[in-house]
């Protein structure tokens, strides 16, 4: 049985893809941080006690600003795969927190490569690393953008995303280890975090339908993403690390929408007016903004033959198809009464 390492595990991508590589009979474990509450929500159904005989799932306590810790666990686990998801992952955040993005976004990447390094160089185990780029980093450079594009990040989780980037290169190519980038556009689904701008929407327009609230605060409409269904990029990942030499991927749709295109869709699904509802608030700008993001991965789908399912109508469905069942449940839970410490409505 294959066993992998996931950092960032309970986050969007890591859920989704500690799903795929049980489902392709791997033993996965995930690093998580410490927290005083509980935030497994997204690989709850796939955990098992571990003292189940079928439990594919383990978990271990760690962190990417941890060098030791992470050195033990890769010596406890053992993996033939390592997939670094780990991050500050907001972009408006690392505004407000750079050094703590730069920290783990950048110097996390460093610490778990050298752990590699020293895993496969001293016990003589391979073992082959995915490193999570982002689009980010490509910033200001004008679309379509691809694995020959210049680099411009704007904000400093592009920046620390790109020396992640470049750390993985060189480790590549000093010391012959097996490290791939995948540098992946912007990924969507009912998992995503409720601060990021899709899953605000989506969030705001379940609780609209159901009277939980009345309008949705945002920043800049004009910018453009190309935006495709995490569950299909994850299979991406695991893709690249099975080719037969570690190369960088760009992965993305081709195509790109904006924010605005975003609003009608699926405020569009519950037949409603977006600007009835929504208004612009000048915190959520950027000190710099990336206008524009549209990906080319005619190399991804020439070597290795990805390419995503999931078209952009289907994704704003299936992610207002969630919200709306999450925000009819926390109707029901107001109705009964229920209210969040704060005054503010439960969440279900």
């Amino acid at each position: 049985m294959k066993r992998a390492l996931i950092t960032g595990i309970t986050g969007q991508d890591g859920s989704y893809l500690a799903e795929f590589l049980i489902g392709k009979g791997y033993e996965v474990h995930g690093i998580i941080r410490r927290a005083s509450s509980f935030n497994t929500e997204r690989i709850d159904h796939l955990y098992l006690d571990p003292h189940d005989s079928q439990s594919r799932l383990k978990l271990h306590y760690g962190d990417l600003s941890d060098g030791t810790g992470l050195r033990r666990i890769l010596e406890s686990v053992r993996p033939q795969e390592v997939y670094n998801l780990g991050a500050q992952s907001h972009v408006k955040v690392s505004f407000e927190a750079p050094e703590y993005t730069a920290d783990i976004v950048a110097s996390g990447t460093l610490r778990l490569l050298e752990a590699v390094r020293d895993y496969v160089q001293i016990g003589g185990t391979p073992a082959r690393v995915y490193q999570a780029g982002s689009s980010e980093m490509f910033g200001a450079t004008p679309p379509p953008q691809n694995e020959r594009t210049p680099f411009y990040p704007r904000s400093p989780y592009a920046a620390s995303k790109l020396a992640g980037y470049w750390y993985a290169v060189n480790y590549r190519e000093a010391y012959n280890l097996f490290v791939a980038n995948g540098i992946l556009f912007n990924h969507e689904s009912p998992r995503r975090g409720e601060t990021f701008v899709t899953r605000k929407i989506t969030r705001a327009v379940g609780r609209i339908k159901h009277g939980l609230q009345k309008n949705l605060y945002l920043g800049n409409l004009d910018s453009k993403r190309d935006w495709g269904f995490a569950g299909d990029y994850v299979e991406a990942m695991w893709m690249m690390l099975q080719h037969e030499t570690p190369e960088d991927f760009v992965v993305a749709t081709g195509e790109a929408y904006s924010v605005r295109d975003f609003l009608i869709e699926a405020f569009g699904l519950v037949g409603l007016d977006w600007q009835d509802h929504v208004e612009i608030d000048p915190r959520y700008f950027r000190p710099t903004e990336v206008d524009f993001l549209q990906g080319d991965a005619s190399k991804m789908r020439a070597a290795l033959g990805w390419k995503p399912r999931t078209s952009f109508k289907q994704l704003v469905r299936m992610m207002v198809d969630y919200d709306i069942d999450l925000a009819a449940r926390e109707r029901t839970l107001a109705d009964a009464g229920y209210r969040r410490a704060g005054g503010g409505t439960a969440h279900a």
